[in-house]
């Protein structure tokens, strides 16, 4: 930290309590948030997922983008004062513009995770019901999140989010109504590199605290490395192999979150049948013993 401001040690400060707070919060109503996927039927179920699945953004992706904000920290203290060549003036108290870009960037990630909530229950959980075909549409996923590491739109958002100047430099916007669309922006630029982790935490259910910190530290890599592209391929590989093999049956890739209905009725019966053997098991065996 040597060599940021006592304002800039405060906001990383502030970045990395708000993402440990962030990770408290997104595990304690995790399982409220795993009931509002199965049946979004309220608005309230919906509102209570968009807000814990934010929660959960913030806790993965604010020491991601710390790099960002402290530089933008930087450049829209010194507006006021022209310090550099990519700003000009610039109107609106300083505190809100950080507000508004943070806020803005969050903002895309909770709308990201109403469209996979819907998408999710509306349209993945009906083709499985209708087809009964879940290792090959589970399957599917996987292998098109891994190939997707590899597209061109990958590595363009990548190299902004690896860039934080390069992203000002093309997306500079001067007072409040810029800090706005270059919170938007950035968070488009995040949501083109990380979507289809995302997707796969909602499709597959993939919800509990591991899953989120292997793909926090996974984003965490790609953004912080110069070459972190190859964290990318590494894991799209990984993503694909995984795919390839769930679609054979050979592998159960599936969460709890992605247990269909009929399968989360059936698993507590088993598990009573297995109860009641075990009684009945103790039983005779207590009877043995007596005679």
């Amino acid at each position: 930290m040597g060599g940021m401001d006592r304002l800039q040690k405060i906001l990383l400060i502030a970045l990395v309590s708000t993402s440990a707070g962030a990770w408290v919060v997104s595990q304690a109503f995790q399982a409220d948030m795993m009931n509002a996927m199965a049946a979004p039927q309220s608005a309230l179920s919906v509102s209570l997922f968009v807000a814990v699945w934010t929660a959960g953004m913030a806790a993965m992706m604010f020491p991601a983008i710390s790099p960002v904000v402290l530089l933008y920290n930087r450049l829209a203290k010194n507006s006021d004062s022209n310090a550099t060549l990519l700003v000009e003036g610039g109107k609106g108290p300083y505190s809100v513009k950080m507000v508004l870009f943070i806020g803005c960037y969050l903002a895309v990630w909770a709308l990201t995770g109403l469209v996979l909530l819907l998408g999710w229950s509306l349209l993945l959980n009906s083709a499985i019901a209708a087809t009964g075909l879940s290792s090959i549409i589970y399957g599917s996923i996987l292998v098109a999140a891994g190939a997707y590491q590899f597209s061109p739109l990958k590595a363009k958002c990548l190299g902004y989010c690896e860039s934080p100047m390069s992203f000002f430099m093309r997306r500079w916007r001067n007072g409040t109504l810029g800090a706005v669309t270059m919170g938007t922006y950035h968070g488009l630029y995040c949501l083109g590199c990380c979507w289809s982790y995302f997707l796969l935490m909602v499709a597959l259910g993939w919800m509990d605290i591991l899953w989120m910190a292997l793909f926090a530290g996974i984003i965490f890599g790609e953004k912080m490395w110069s070459r972190g592209i190859w964290i990318a391929r590494a894991a799209g590989i990984g993503l694909a192999i995984a795919g390839g093999i769930a679609a054979l049956g050979m592998i159960d890739i599936s969460g709890y979150g992605a247990m269909t209905s009929d399968q989360g009725m059936q698993e507590p019966s088993s598990m009573q049948d297995r109860m009641e053997d075990s009684g009945m098991q103790d039983q005779m065996s207590d009877g043995g013993m007596d005679m």
